[in-house]
């Protein structure tokens, strides 16, 4: 007579989300076609044909691949191939990706939330003029068709160095790599880019006014903003 052993429990098995779906057939179709380094992939707007997906969505699937370092995504020119990896080792990075994004995004709320206040007191005019200087390589990127990536991180490195604080500035360099991971992320968002660069300026306007409070409420709105990516949807 067999023994009545419990049944383990089941549980469902997770649903590839949409992009996750599309970044594997663009992984298949460079398969195919032996794309190597260097390589260009077909235009945007031919993409979402074949797959008949919106532009929108095929987007996220490109953003995805850049900030594993599959493409390089170049203003005027296209998706460029840098490597051609394993479907499987990409798949894998892509979720440890989108796992990591949320600690990503506490740390950032911990530093850059304080670092912003700190700027608003301590900052010098050559601070100011470093954080209009970032603002104004953003406008003139996104004005061009770009989404303003290095204005970005030269607005966020120049609010680091306002708050005259060696510490957090190390911590800060510290976490700059996974950071720039929600970065592309982020300014990959249609729409995004513009939106970024109008809250960097209402937490420039705080810093120069030397407001503290507003200075970090802003610098926290900012963050819940670029925070909202499609990969934590």
């Amino acid at each position: 007579m067999k023994e009545n052993r419990a049944a383990e429990p089941l549980s469902r098995v997770p649903r590839p989300r949409l992009y996750e779906q599309l970044v594997k057939q663009l992984l298949d179709y460079i398969e195919v076609q032996q794309l190597g380094p260097g390589d260009l992939l077909p235009a945007e707007r031919d993409l979402a044909e074949r797959l008949g997906v919106s532009r929108a969505t095929l987007v996220q699937a490109l953003v995805a691949l850049e900030v594993l370092g599959v493409i390089d995504v170049q203003h005027g020119t296209g998706a460029v191939l840098v490597h051609r990896p394993r479907i499987a080792t990409v798949i894998k990075s892509l979720r440890e990706h989108r796992n990591r994004l949320p600690e990503i995004v506490e740390a950032r709320s911990t530093l850059e939330v304080k670092l912003a206040g700190l700027a608003a007191i301590r900052r010098t005019d050559a601070d100011l003029d470093a954080i209009d200087s970032a603002l104004e390589a953003m406008a003139v990127d996104i004005a061009g068709g770009g989404r303003g990536l290095q204005g970005d991180e030269l607005f966020h490195q120049a609010v680091t160095a306002a708050a005259h604080s060696a510490v957090m500035a190390q911590l800060m360099t510290f976490i700059a790599e996974m950071i720039l991971e929600t970065r592309m992320e982020s300014l990959g968002q249609p729409g995004r880019p513009e939106q970024s660069l109008a809250s960097h300026r209402k937490i420039a306007d705080a810093i120069r006014v030397q407001d503290p409070d507003a200075a970090a409420e802003a610098m926290l709105s900012h963050i819940e903003l670029v925070s909202d990516v499609e990969l934590l949807r």
